[in-house]
């Protein structure tokens, strides 16, 4: 067993073997701008970019023109919560999201607010779902979009996106999803979902980083205003040479999801659960999120221990998060666990351990070991102080 031990599958996760083998040829050999139209160069990448698409849309069972190319989750939930708003600003400008969301969004939103738009920003229940007649309450006759992500990055809990989708439809509201933590852990299906724009990434599901998508839907012929301009690429939506490596990684990442769920979720159910037997039961832990609407992989804890912080930058031989990386990257408390009502302290105190495709119970073991060890050792140190005060 190598150490450290990789247990944050939520910030990234490992590009697939088999992914890296189906983008290496186009990396090399196969050079051509997808949009050469006048030699076989280009027609080979046009070609492999409409079969990664069609993968794409295969696992959330959308049509493969509903696809539009992005640099990842954060260009797409840009493009949809901006160019949205932007394009129906005449008939509204109020917007609604979820404090807990990604900062992706959260910022999106912010920026909409300081070019004039209204932003009613819900505060989840201490399980960190969100009340439906809450946001039933908060839409009002100008309101154009909700912006509701599937599955939190930090604490792992699934919103109703079926139920918020319908209520949604009914007012004649656009409603986006980021989906980029539930590609390959939650089935998807855009047939029956309600939803009009859903953001989603490679590097969530082991594909690579720098490529992901954005759903846009054709039966509801949602406008967007874009938010990059050029040569016009996909569809007007989205200018700039599409990254044919990239995109040929993302499609088989989520082929490969698709193939792989009924195996897969079930084995990282068992492992993350066994993390969870072990750590809930000790009286230094808080678990963070509802444990039954939540992805199979994820467990967020804190401690309920002051100044351990020393001893979470300590766990030098397991990579886990004190926070989302995108957060912490900022030095910032997590806004999630704060929005569920904790305190700084156990905000601060919090860490995320995500169990992925490449992990074994052998690591599982030895992080339980490692965990309770090092956590024994700060309550010790915590009984010393007070003893000598």
């Amino acid at each position: 067993m190598k150490l450290p031990i990789y247990l944050d599958n939520s910030a990234t996760t490992p590009v697939d073997p088999r992914v890296v083998a189906k983008m290496l040829p186009w990396l090399a050999d196969q050079f051509g701008n997808p949009a050469s139209s006048s030699h076989a160069f280009g027609h080979a990448a046009r070609a492999a970019v409409e079969a990664a698409r069609d993968q794409v849309a295969a696992l959330i069972n959308a049509d493969p023109g509903e696809i539009v190319w992005t640099s990842g989750a954060t260009e797409s939930d840009n493009l949809a919560i901006k160019g949205a708003a932007l394009a129906c600003r005449d008939k509204g400008k109020h917007l609604i999201t979820m404090q807990t969301e990604h900062k992706a969004v959260l910022d999106t939103m912010l920026e909409l607010e300081r070019a004039g738009f209204t932003v009613t920003s819900l505060a989840p229940e201490p399980n960190g779902l969100l009340d439906l007649e809450k946001f039933k309450a908060a839409l009002r006759p100008d309101t154009t979009l909700a912006s509701i992500m599937l599955v939190n990055n930090e604490i792992g809990v699934i919103q109703d996106v079926a139920a918020l989708g319908e209520i949604c439809r009914e007012r004649g509201v656009l409603f986006h999803v980021d989906a980029a933590q539930a590609t390959g852990k939650v089935a998807i299906d855009l047939q029956t979902l309600k939803i009009d724009l859903m953001s989603l990434t490679a590097h969530k599901t082991y594909g690579p980083k720098g490529i992901g998508a954005l759903y846009v839907s054709r039966d509801r012929r949602v406008r967007l205003e874009p938010q990059m301009h050029g040569g016009g690429h996909e569809r007007g939506m989205r200018s700039g040479t599409l990254a044919t490596h990239q995109i040929v990684g993302m499609g088989e990442s989520m082929a490969l999801a698709g193939q792989e769920m009924a195996t897969e979720l079930p084995r990282l159910r068992a492992l993350r659960d066994k993390l969870y037997r072990e750590l809930a039961g000790l009286d230094e832990v808080q678990i963070n999120g509802d444990m039954t609407s939540r992805i199979v992989n994820n467990l967020n804890f804190s401690l309920k221990l002051p100044n351990c912080d020393q001893m979470i930058a300590s766990l030098t031989d397991i990579a886990v998060s004190s926070t989302s990386a995108c957060s912490s990257a900022g030095g910032s408390v997590s806004h999630v666990l704060q929005a569920l009502g904790n305190d700084a302290q156990l905000s601060g105190n919090s860490i995320r351990i995500t169990v992925g495709r490449f992990n074994t119970e052998e690591e599982i073991d030895f992080a339980l070991t490692y965990l309770k060890r090092k956590i024994a050792e700060c309550r010790a140190a915590l009984a010393g102080q007070t003893a000598i005060a």
